[in-house]
């Protein structure tokens, strides 16, 4: 059961996205490097992934699964909290890695958004 928000909860859930922001400020700040060396948005963003990808991934599933193991804690905060923050950070590597390509494309669209001829 997912708690819902309360004082207790707030930290944990603002330590949840704190982490996906650092995950998304990461890869976009790779991605528009790439793009200002004049790649296409496609080739910039398999290069963003190649470069910065794997450490969002790999980080992700540390602190997942590492989080997960809480549910043997004696605590029942802990306990409860597992479920929370091992969802946090499993959705905002998903949205780092998939949804803020999706954005910056329509976010940037016209500024070398295409593949070049």
């Amino acid at each position: 059961m997912i708690p819902g928000l309360k004082v207790n909860t707030l930290p944990i859930i603002a330590l949840g996205v704190g982490v996906g922001v650092d995950y998304g400020i990461y890869i976009y700040a790779s991605f528009k490097s790439i793009l200002k060396r004049g790649e296409s948005f496609r080739k910039a963003y398999e290069l963003t992934l190649d470069i910065t990808g794997n450490g969002v991934l790999v980080t992700a599933f540390s602190l997942a699964i590492g989080v997960a193991t809480w549910i043997w804690s004696p605590l029942q905060f802990q306990a409860d909290m597992r479920v929370l923050l091992t969802f946090l950070f499993l959705v905002n590597m998903l949205g780092a890695v998939f949804v803020l390509p999706a954005l910056a494309a329509w976010l940037l669209r016209g500024e070398n958004t295409h593949e070049k001829s």
